[in-house]
């Protein structure tokens, strides 16, 4: 029989190789120093499951994959005929070698069917399976449970109804820290993405562009409307189970301070923003002036048009593992829910300006973005409104939010694509001269 830990030496060796090509590995930007086994479990039969430590200049970081025993196959984790055992044993309800499979409390699930991989792979990787469930596999591993599950099952333990629902889990413990490999959620197969009826939104007012937005067949201000609160009912549904308390000076200090340290980094890497300097620091500034008591609570951290979907009964919010470039420690820190509806605005911005991406100059066009993104900035704001304080009531500290995420949204787009760097640099133009 094959040795399954001598069969993970062998593949430990292979993968400073085999990693850069993976999409969902998060250390494209560094060398691989070394590979290193932390765990080898088989899980069943076939499949192998290994938690492996990767070491990188300047940083160390866990992942996980799996491999077949028979073969040694890599990434087996993608093969139906492997990974519909993940679902079986969390319908069961298993533990082997330190991993434990578990529904949720008071669910009922189907075994039996296999996973294939969702359409767009991302820096983690999911699996449907059949029409009914979603598992979401960690990739890369942190330390605790898993702040997409801890803020899943707060918001189910209050009746949440913008979410889907949680279903089970596997997890692990690794050098006595408690870590989430995966959660499994109940799969929407009519819902559709946010920024995906944006696009098509926008589109259309673009192809009739003698037209007002609100006078287009594809007009969005009623879905944002809506939108908007959905998001507030899940702030508020997450402050009634998590909690919330009143920032204090230090608390606030730290967020304009850090908003201004954001900004000293990306000037360094991008001179295009050099010319905004001056009014950013003077906002950023302006808003600490204005700043009293404001609420703080668990959030989502990462909210735009892409994090949503739209299904028959409404919207519904997803991936709340917040920023991914953010530490573990900033992702579970207490927040201004305007730092979500901040991101959700810049998200409008984005939806209206991609299609000019690359384009000639069109002053008419251009007019019709802006009036596409005022138009629903407003709605959502609106539906907030509905259930929360009105955004636009904080103007000043939802600028400097918003104004902190275009400057990270500048840094983002002078990496990986430049030639939308122009959205959030005229963003930023047209905010800092009394725009929004």
């Amino acid at each position: 029989m094959t040795d399954p830990h001598e069969l993970v030496e062998k593949l430990t060796a292979s993968l400073p190789d085999l990693l850069p090509a993976a999409r969902w590995f998060g250390g494209k930007d560094r060398p691989i120093t070394a590979v290193r086994p932390l765990r080898t479990t088989v899980v069943d039969g076939d499949l192998v499951h290994v938690v492996f430590e990767v070491e990188q200049p300047g940083r160390t970081e866990n992942y996980q994959g799996a491999l077949s025993l028979s073969t040694g196959a890599w990434d087996v984790l993608l093969d139906p005929e492997h990974n519909g055992v993940l679902l079986d044993r969390i319908v069961s309800g298993y533990t082997v070698d330190g991993i434990t499979f578990a529904h949720e409390p008071g669910t009922e699930l189907r075994p039996g069917l296999r996973g294939r991989p969702i359409g767009v792979e991302q820096s983690n990787t999911s699996l449907i399976y059949g029409q009914q469930y979603i598992l979401k596999i960690f990739r890369k591993l942190a330390s605790g449970e898993n702040r997409d599950l801890t803020m899943h099952r707060a918001l189910r333990s209050v009746g949440c109804e913008h979410i889907a629902q949680p279903l089970g889990s596997i997890s692990t413990t690794l050098n006595d820290q408690q870590i989430t490999l995966a959660m499994l959620q109940e799969f929407l197969p009519d819902a559709v993405e946010g920024w995906d009826m944006a696009k098509t939104s926008v589109r259309d007012l673009m192809a009739e562009a003698d037209l007002h937005a609100f006078e287009v067949g594809g007009d969005f201000a009623g879905e944002a409307q809506r939108l908007g609160h959905a998001v507030a009912k899940v702030h508020a549904d997450l402050a009634e189970a998590l909690g919330t308390r009143i920032a204090d000076e230090d608390a606030i200090d730290r967020a304009i301070k850090g908003m201004q340290r954001r900004l000293g980094v990306v000037l360094e890497a991008v001179p295009e923003l050099g010319r905004h300097e001056e009014p950013l620091r003077a906002a950023f500034a302006e808003a600490r002036h204005h700043i009293g008591a404001i609420p703080i609570q668990h959030i989502h951290g990462d909210l735009h048009l892409g994090q949503v979907l739209r299904t028959v009964h409404g919207w519904l919010l997803i991936d709340f593992e917040g920023e991914p470039a953010a530490e573990v420690e900033d992702r579970l820190a207490l927040r201004s829910p305007l730092r979500d509806v901040a991101g959700m605005l810049r998200s409008f911005d984005y939806a209206a300006r991609q299609l000019l991406i690359g384009q000639p100059d069109d002053d008419q066009l251009a007019y019709r973005a802006m009036e596409w993104t005022k138009r629903n900035r407003a709605a959502f704001c609106a539906g907030y409104a509905e259930v929360a304080d009105d955004p636009r009531d904080h103007a000043h500290l939802l600028r400097a939010f918003e104004l902190d995420k275009a400057v990270y949204e500048v840094a983002y787009e002078h990496a990986n694509r430049p030639e939308w760097l122009t959205v959030p640099l005229s963003s930023i133009a047209r905010m800092t001269s009394g725009g929004n």
